[in-house]
């Protein structure tokens, strides 16, 4: 058996292990470890220049094991393990050691504990390193196929990419139509287009590729297997479909939070909210003279405190809209901030303000009041920059909503044995490394499945 000649690279992570752990000091004490051959810290191992002193230092020390003592391998060691498979070792020659969440979050105030205690985990990692034997890996059939959960815009658009590829696809759809919300929406910004015109081809050319099936009125109730292979079973109109794939993507997207019992939705005949105020729009019926939005309801609060994103231009959007069809109306939109993203909605929103779209922010701890019985006549708001409370008259209140996670992702989140954030949103493999990816191989996440995205 060749003797092991092992590496070390021990990761600062930044502050995550550089502020409490003293990392200078760990490499003295595992160049001293038996058949450590090398041993250095990065300040980011995970950067292209980390990988290149694991590469550097396998073929300057023979080095024919690798340890690398950082955060968690759920996320990084199939980085470095190709990263070792690159420079000509064997990926199961490598071990990983995590001195981020077992040693330095857990112990930030003890910081010399912290270092004794990273001391003895690479200790560990070293004996078993040199224990370690090379693996091959085996290889199996794979079915050439993908399941599409999830009929809306992205679902499609993915969809629609692997048929192009020479795939076969499977499209569910829980709903009688493909196109998801977007199908109930009136016009998209920055260019006033209607979406009836952007879903209608692509829903065309869905139906027109042999390669793609789709299952209308139907759900994902089983899934079983591994990459590659997984089972899938259908509930859809009384029938029950069984079939395998490869890969599974879920785009099961997000929908708008009603906002019942706030400002008077559900209890007003005059209150709707921006997807229903869309509705309207499509069917031409008239909004009143006087329109107000108040946006950020239901969002930013202690119970959901994130931004949703699109919810500001679309309340910008429509206002732009019923401004133009009638310049005589007065449109207000009341706000806590405004979120343009990008130069074009920049640009936007100023037309809307040239138009005559007037906006007032408002505080939470004020938050704008509605005046009235059956329906609003009026609103009464303080006015953060005048200093002063004021009152809109109101023949209709709009109120933006933001995204909140779909009703299945619960199902979903136990049925493919995936993630939820703390919103309820299916959480992805890594923010920046695997965006697209879960934890769970062959498993792919898209659109607002994951967040609230424009």
């Amino acid at each position: 058996m060749e003797e092991p000649r092992i590496g070390v690279f021990i990761c600062h992570c930044g502050i995550n292990i550089g502020a409490y752990v003293n990392v200078p000091d760990v490499v003295e004490y595992a160049k001293q470890l038996p058949n450590v051959v090398h041993a250095e810290r990065n300040l980011f191992t995970c950067s292209e220049e980390g990988i290149s002193a694991i590469k550097k230092g396998i073929k300057e020390y023979n080095l024919n094991r690798v340890l690398v003592a950082s955060c968690t391998p759920r996320t990084h060691e199939p980085l470095f393990r190709a990263a070792c498979e690159e420079a000509g070792l064997n990926k199961y020659l490598f071990e990983f050691v995590n001195i981020r969440d077992q040693c330095s979050w857990v112990h930030m105030r003890e910081p010399e504990q912290a270092t004794e205690k990273a001391k003895d985990l690479i200790r560990m990692g070293v004996a078993k390193a040199r224990l370690l034997q090379p693996l091959e890996e085996i290889e199996m059939k794979v079915a050439p196929s993908a399941l599409v959960i999830g009929g809306g815009i992205v679902g499609m658009e993915a969809a629609l990419n692997l048929a192009n590829q020479g795939f076969d696809v499977h499209l569910v759809e829980k709903e009688p139509e493909l196109g998801g919300t977007l199908r109930n929406i009136n016009k998209l910004f920055p260019i006033n287009q209607e979406a009836v015109k952007l879903i209608k081809p692509l829903v065309e050319q869905i139906n027109s590729r042999h390669k793609i099936k789709t299952y209308l009125s139907s759900k994902v109730n089983q899934v079983t297997g591994f990459i590659g292979n997984f089972n899938v079973s259908l509930d859809g109109k009384g029938k029950e479909n069984q079939f395998t794939v490869g890969t599974i993507i879920v785009a099961v997207g997000a929908e708008p939070l009603k906002p019942t019992g706030q400002y008077g939705y559900g209890k007003m005949t005059n209150v709707l909210t921006q997807l229903e105020l869309e509705g309207q729009m499509k069917r031409g019926e008239s909004m009143g003279q006087n329109v107000v939005m108040i946006n950020c309801v239901g969002a930013r609060v202690p119970e959901r405190t994130y931004c949703s994103r699109i919810c500001c231009m679309t309340a910008v959007k429509n206002a732009f809209l019923i401004k133009e069809s009638n310049p005589k109306a007065n449109v207000w939109i009341l706000h806590r901030d405004l979120m343009t993203y990008g130069v074009d909605f920049e640009e936007y929103y100023r037309k809307a303000m040239e138009l005559g779209v007037r906006f007032i922010r408002y505080n939470l701890e004020r938050s704008p009041e509605v005046i009235g019985h059956k329906k609003v006549e009026k609103i009464k708001v303080y006015h953060e920059l005048w200093r002063k409370e004021i009152e809109l008259p109101c023949d209709m209140l709009v109120l933006t909503t933001p995204l909140i996670p779909a009703e299945d992702n619960q199902n979903i989140s136990k049925m493919l044995k995936v993630s939820l954030d703390e919103f309820g949103f299916l959480l992805e493999a890594h923010l920046k490394l695997r965006p697209v990816e879960f934890a769970m191989d062959g498993i792919y996440i898209c659109g607002s499945a994951r967040w609230p995205v424009p």
